[in-house]
């Protein structure tokens, strides 16, 4: 579902989205807790926004902590969820509950994700919180070679949700410490 009037540029000049390394999509970081002695937030927040501008989607990952996945405006957001267990989900996010969808999901740390808009040529507006807060050394990206090993079931939907040839991690600075770009 689109909503009139409102476009991808609209969305990108009103929350000022940067593109997201690694994951894909646009976002914007809009909050980030009190700092412990390690330098990881005590929770993190972002908006998102995924569009077939530049083929967005949010390729598949995991993540050492749980994410809250929230759903804003625009059409239904098909999330891919890959158990540790080696089981399969696939979670919608949006507003017709009555289609089953979720306006709020929480993906278990571990868990394999990705997602992508689910109708052609509109967009989903999202946002991600995490407590304690997301550091860019977390995101640890996943390839379609092997999560097709392990979910074979879902295979066709793995190999739309990773780019070949993709880093799979965020670079460290030569301190060590994480560079902040794409942080949550």
């Amino acid at each position: 579902m689109k909503q009139p009037g409102i476009t991808v540029e609209d969305l990108v000049d009103h929350y000022g989205l940067e593109p997201m390394p690694l994951e894909g999509g646009r976002f914007r970081r809009t909050w980030a807790g009190p700092e412990d002695g390690a330098g990881r937030p005590a929770g993190s927040a972002i908006i998102a926004l995924l569009s077939p501008d530049d083929d967005h989607f949010s390729a598949m990952h995991r993540l050492p902590g749980d994410e809250v996945w929230h759903f804003y405006l625009g059409a239904p957001l098909e999330l891919l969820l890959l158990e540790q267990d080696g089981t399969a989900r696939v979670v919608l996010l949006g507003h017709d509950l009555r289609a089953g969808q979720h306006v709020q999901y929480t993906v278990p740390a571990g868990t394999w994700m990705g997602g992508r808009v689910t109708e052609p040529g509109a967009w989903s507006l999202i946002g991600c919180t995490m407590a304690p807060g997301f550091l860019s050394c977390d995101y640890e990206g996943g390839t379609a070679e092997d999560l097709c090993e392990r979910y074979p079931q879902q295979a066709e939907r793995i190999r739309s949700l990773c780019r070949p040839g993709a880093a799979l991690r965020h670079p460290a600075n030569s301190e060590g410490a994480v560079v902040p770009a794409g942080a949550r």
